[in-house]
């Protein structure tokens, strides 16, 4: 009888993201590379750019593994991350 683990299979959360943008990276795009590079579906919720600053809001689904990793990548990327829910 075959059935699939739960390893193969990891559930989804969905975690509320505040991104906090600096200067020399609000013109980068860093939502596309997340996108690309990690396995997660984003929703964007609010947003505002500057040339000095910025913020993105949005909700990331994923396995949680996956989110942990895009969090981790998102900071050495130089953005600050503030976890909303």
């Amino acid at each position: 009888m075959a059935y699939e683990t739960p390893a193969a299979n990891p559930p989804e959360v969905t975690r509320t993201l505040r991104l906090l943008y600096p200067a020399a990276l609000v013109r980068e795009p860093i939502l596309t590379r997340l996108i690309r590079q990690f396995d997660l579906t984003v929703s964007i919720l609010g947003a505002q750019i500057g040339v000095d600053e910025g913020w993105v809001e949005l909700t990331a689904a994923g396995p949680s593994a996956e989110l942990d990793r895009a969090v981790a990548w998102l900071k050495a990327e130089g953005l600050r991350v503030l976890h909303l829910d």
